[in-house]
């Protein structure tokens, strides 16, 4: 296996609106910046991927003009996941294995602001028995939170706490869309409060990958990616016990998480609940460090948000705040699609 690190990472100020942008406008200067933290050209680039949906952007190919962000010369080898970034990244990570390239772009973005996200996601439900009913996302985050509480996991006060210390740790992200105190807030649908839902919005992201020596020459400390697996559950969730998140585990265990201690860990968690499953399915303690960016409570863009907890994580290892951090991203209902990635700093392989 070749050794293979986050060298940088990139993200937009993340709002409710960006009505006066395209996706293009939005991505280029997180593209920009990206590169530059590394002095790379677009040339320099071996492989570029990106995620997103054309759900979202509500017209077909639409990743293809986000290709305008990139440039149209010189070409280059290109890729796209109908998913969010994280997965593009993962593709990235196995070109790279490969020996087809020795550095990777990797971008995702998503713009929720001009359609109902709600409805929207019903789409990616079994389409025979569960999507004609059009139980939206926060109606089956919903299920699952209840369910959590029936079986005394977690209560309200629980995830109020988890809201609030996401909404805190939130005050030292500029890119955040949320911080400070979280509203106390009605039902949007019980038990989920506001506050425990993620905020609708629009914003990207992006890092860039290399190979061995040329992330050293890259970076002054990379992120070295020392495992990385994606796991899938059953696609109708009444088969699925929804208190737990087996493909998670999985995925944590092909990765590695288990063999030494983590001190980070990002979590894709976009409802307060879904932090109290992966918690237990990952075995993290009170002593790891949960989502210090705010995470997915304080900036969801879709599409984007679990690539930013691998670059949120990468992040922390390149500054030096972290040694050993864990990144997580899922995709569809209740935790139904789930990538885990283990991220060390130089000093923690040696």
């Amino acid at each position: 296996m070749r050794d293979v690190a986050i060298v940088a990472f990139a993200q937009t100020d993340h709002l409710r609106r960006t009505d006066e942008l395209s996706e293009v406008e939005m991505l280029m200067p997180v593209l920009h910046q990206v590169l530059d933290a590394t002095g790379l050209r677009t040339s320099d680039i071996g492989f570029t991927c990106s995620g997103s949906s054309d759900y979202l952007a509500g017209r077909a190919f639409s990743f293809t003009m986000a290709l305008d962000g990139v440039g149209a010369h010189p070409p280059i080898s290109e890729s796209h996941v109908e998913m969010d970034g994280a997965w593009a990244l993962y593709e990235a990570w196995v070109k790279i294995q490969t020996g087809e390239a020795d550095t990777a772009l990797v971008y995702a973005y998503g713009k929720s602001s001009p359609g109902q996200v709600r409805d929207v996601l019903t789409r990616q439900l079994d389409p025979y028995y569960a999507a004609p009913l059009w139980p939206d996302s926060v109606a089956l985050a919903a299920l699952q939170a209840q369910a959590l509480i029936d079986a005394g996991d977690t209560d309200e006060a629980a995830l109020a706490a988890i809201a609030a210390r996401s909404r805190a740790d939130a005050s030292d992200n500029p890119h955040a869309q949320l911080s400070g105190t979280v509203p106390s807030g009605d039902y949007l649908v019980q038990p989920l409060r506001t506050g425990d839902c993620p905020p609708v919005g629009d914003g990207a992201a992006a890092v860039v990958l290399a190979a061995g020596d040329t992330a050293r020459a890259l970076c002054a400390r990379p992120a070295w990616i020392r495992g990385i697996d994606h796991r899938i559950e059953a696609h109708s969730l009444g088969v699925r016990e929804l208190t737990e998140s087996p493909s998670t585990r999985l995925a944590a265990e092909r990765a590695g998480v288990f063999e030494r201690p983590v001190d980070t860990a990002e979590l894709h968690a976009p409802f307060t609940s879904q932090e109290v499953v992966l918690r237990k399915a990952l075995g993290l303690g009170a002593e790891v460090r949960i989502n210090p960016s705010g995470g997915a409570p304080a900036a969801h863009p879709l599409m984007a948000a679990g690539l930013i907890r691998l670059g949120e994580a990468a992040a922390r290892i390149h500054r030096g705040e972290s040694d050993r951090a864990l990144a997580h991203a899922t995709s569809g209902p209740c935790l139904q699609q789930n990538l885990v990635a283990v991220l060390e700093g130089e000093s923690a392989h040696a």
